[in-house]
């Protein structure tokens, strides 16, 4: 029967203590490169395997994180969450972390999620997606002192806690510049009622380009709840105003897949963009706004862990920009 690998015969290979191993597997970022690098290539050839339980009991930790699942609405912008998490999960499991993936229709379920997930199960903190303003989620699980970071910035207060966002209104700003070069003057845009921290940051980036350059977009503008019919029937709206635009920007890919619907025999043509570069925008064509999801995965995944190491500074936030996908509609 082959001899069990241990953390010392990992030590012997690599020719350092058992204690430099044991820094390898807990405390990398102590370690010099050269001497990790070659811990971990003794690793890699001897296929020693960390006991979990045993890297429990000396760490304290379960290296079991959790995030919700979010309702799938209209199949479309799902999918945005859908990569993030496939991300989330893969630099997770690269930082030694498993997933925990769980279920909740609204803030308060998922509320009463965190207390049943904690109750049954020893989990290290929470990746909590979508903020907005007084989110009693973050305030539950800080009262509790339960470590968790966010994908969303807190809208009330930046330096609450850790978090990672995507610049949504430089992503409509790169959107409205784009169609100005283009020619375009009269530029609406579709997006969700005030109140929304991400609905409105979007919207501002479109309003404050358009007064940039001179133009006053009062008027242009309509709101509503997320979905194809909904961006069908806004853009209908502003068709029939007595100078209506000529091109338009949308909070999300599913109100411009409606706009998109709208204008299919408007003469002249109307441009539309969306948000998010939904596979659905590649297929039909959209110009859309790209978020850097597995970015903003490392970068939840990194701020999480720095936490629980100890940190004892709440971890700078993390704002990553967005990118236009130019094609054919705009």
């Amino acid at each position: 029967m082959a001899e069990k690998v241990t953390i010392a015969t990992v030590a012997r290979h690599a020719r350092v203590s058992r204690q430099t191993v044991s820094n390898v597997l807990n405390a990398p970022h102590i370690v010099r490169e050269e001497t990790r690098q070659r811990v971990q290539e003794a690793i890699d050839t001897l296929g020693y395997r960390v006991s979990q339980a045993a890297r429990q009991m000396r760490t304290g930790r379960s290296r079991l994180i959790a995030v919700r699942i979010e309702p799938t609405r209209d199949g479309i912008n799902g999918s945005v969450l859908d990569r993030f998490l496939h991300g989330l999960t893969e630099t997770a499991e690269a930082n030694g972390y498993r997933t925990m993936l769980y279920t909740a229709d609204d803030d308060q379920s998922e509320i009463a999620a965190y207390d049943d997930l904690l109750s049954a199960y020893d989990l290290d903190g929470f990746v909590l997606t979508g903020t907005d303003h007084g989110d009693p989620r973050t305030a539950w699980l800080a009262d509790r002192g339960v470590a968790f970071v966010t994908f969303g910035r807190p809208w009330d207060d930046p330096a609450a806690h850790p978090w990672v966002d995507v610049d949504g209104a430089a992503g409509t700003a790169k959107a409205t510049a784009h169609l100005l070069v283009r020619g375009h003057r009269r530029i609406g845009f579709l997006g969700w009622p005030a109140g929304s921290g991400v609905g409105d940051d979007r919207r501002s980036g479109w309003r404050e380009t358009l007064r940039s350059a001179g133009i006053d977009p009062t008027g242009l503008d309509r709101a509503t709840e997320d979905g194809i019919a909904e961006g069908e029937r806004l853009m209908r709206d502003l068709l029939v105003v007595a100078d209506p635009p000529t091109a338009v920007v949308c909070a999300s890919d599913s109100l411009a897949l409606g706009a998109m619907q709208a204008v299919r025999a408007a003469d002249p043509p109307v441009a539309v963009t969306g948000f998010d570069d939904t596979p659905v925008a590649a297929a039909v064509g959209l110009t859309s706004v790209s978020q850097p999801l597995a970015e903003a995965a490392a970068g939840c995944v990194d701020l999480l862990t720095a936490v629980l190491d100890g940190d004892q500074r709440t971890p700078a936030p993390v704002l990553l920009q967005p990118s236009l996908v130019l094609r054919h509609t705009a």
